[in-house]
C-alpha cells in the first residue's frame, strides 16, 4: 500500500526559509556506493559549504540506511535519501523505516535511485520529480500519479528530487544559492573548479525515449507533440491522426504506461508549464495563462487550483515572498 503523505504547513514555505535555520542539520542518507558520482557530486559541496560557514550555521550528517533506521529520533531541516542505481536496494527490514523517517523532516527529497523508492512508496503524487531516464522501466504502479520530468533537478514545495549523477553537483550548489547565497556558492565553485551551474529547468538528454522505450515510439512521439503544442493545444484526436494512431489507440497506450487520459496529461503538461513560468518570469498571470493554452482566467484559475491546491495568484505571490 502506498504511503500517503499528510499536509504540512513546511509544504508552502519556501526553500530560502532553511536560510532562518541556526545551525541548519542536513541529513543525507546514503544507499549506494561511497564512491559514486552521483553521491560524491552531492556530499563534497555541501561538505564545503559546512566548512565554509562553520558548525553554528551548517551542519552536514551522514547515515547508511541500517543506521538512519534505527538511529536513535534526531531533527534534521532536510533529508537527501541518496543512491546511484536501483539494485542498491534498502534492506526489507529498513526499507520502510528510513521511508518515513526521510519524510518526517519539514524538506526532504531523493537523490538517483532514492527518488524512485519515494516514488514507488506513494510520496511523490502530483509532485514533479526529476528521474534518472535509466531507470523509467523500473517505475512501479504506486508511482503512477508521480509527476516524472525529464529535467536534471527539482524543487516542489518541500519535496526534492536529482536525477544524480554529475546533475548531483549543480543540485547542490543550487541548495547552497537557494539558502545561503550567491557569494557562498561561488566560492564553492571555485574551490571545486567548476564554471557553471546547470539549472533545473535544463533536460537529461535521453529522458523522454528512455521513459517509454523503443516499443512505444508513437507514445513518444505524442508526447513531444504536446510538449511542442502548449500555447495551441492540439485535440486528442489531431494528436492521435499525427502519430499515426487511432484515437482510442492512443488512450490505451496513455492508460497503460501513463495511467490517464492523453487530454488529462496534457492539460498537466500545460499547467506546469505556467507555473514554471509564474516562478520563474515576470509575465502576467492572464499572459501566461494564453502562453500555457488558457482563453479564460477562471478556467486557468480552476484547473491550476485542482492540481496544485492554490491559485496561480497564490503562485506568484510565493515567488514574491521566496
Amino acid at each position: 500500500m502506498p504511503i500517503t503523505d499528510p499536509a504540512r504547513p513546511a509544504q508552502l514555505a519556501p526553500l530560502t526559509a532553511l536560510a532562518h535555520e541556526a545551525p541548519l542539520r542536513i541529513l543525507l542518507v546514503n544507499a549506494g556506493a561511497p564512491d559514486s558520482l552521483t553521491w560524491s557530486g552531492l556530499y563534497q559541496p555541501l561538505r564545503l559549504a559546512a566548512r565554509l560557514l562553520g558548525p553554528q550555521r551548517l551542519q552536514v550528517d551522514v547515515r547508511d540506511p541500517d543506521k538512519f533506521a534505527f538511529d536513535a529520533l534526531r531533527h534534521w531541516h532536510l533529508v537527501l535519501l541518496v543512491a546511484d542505481e536501483a539494485e542498491a536496494a534498502l534492506k526489507p527490514a529498513s526499507h520502510r523505516i528510513v521511508i518515513e523517517r526521510v519524510r518526517a523532516a519539514p524538506f526532504w527529497g531523493g537523490v538517483g535511485a532514492g527518488v524512485l523508492w519515494l516514488a514507488d512508496a506513494g510520496l511523490l503524487n502530483g509532485v514533479r520529480a526529476a528521474l534518472p531516464w535509466a531507470l523509467y522501466p523500473e517505475v512501479g504502479t504506486n508511482a503512477d500519479h508521480a509527476i516524472f520530468t525529464p529535467h536534471l533537478f527539482e524543487i516542489d514545495a518541500n519535496r526534492l528530487s536529482c536525477c544524480g549523477g554529475a546533475a548531483s553537483i549543480d543540485f547542490a550548489l543550487t541548495l547552497v544559492e537557494r539558502i545561503f547565497g550567491a557569494t557562498l556558492q561561488a566560492q564553492i565553485k571555485e574551490a571545486l573548479c567548476i564554471d557553471r551551474v546547470r539549472g533545473m529547468e535544463e533536460r537529461q538528454r535521453v529522458a523522454l525515449q528512455a521513459r517509454f522505450g523503443a516499443l512505444q515510439p508513437k507514445l513518444s512521439e505524442a508526447v513531444t507533440l504536446m510538449e511542442a503544442n502548449l500555447e495551441e493545444p492540439l485535440s486528442t484526436d489531431d494528436i492521435a491522426a499525427l502519430a499515426g494512431l487511432s484515437r482510442r489507440q492512443l488512450e490505451r497506450l496513455f492508460k497503460q504506461y501513463l495511467g490517464s487520459l492523453p487530454s488529462r496529461y496534457y492539460l498537466g503538461l500545460r499547467l506546469q508549464r505556467a507555473r514554471q513560468l509564474l516562478l520563474d518570469t515576470n509575465y502576467s498571470i492572464v499572459q501566461v495563462g494564453l502562453m500555457c493554452g488558457f482563453s479564460s482566467g477562471s478556467h486557468f484559475s480552476t484547473a491550476f487550483g485542482a492540481l496544485f491546491g492554490h491559485t496561480p495568484r497564490e503562485e506568484r505571490q510565493r515567488k514574491l515572498n521566496g
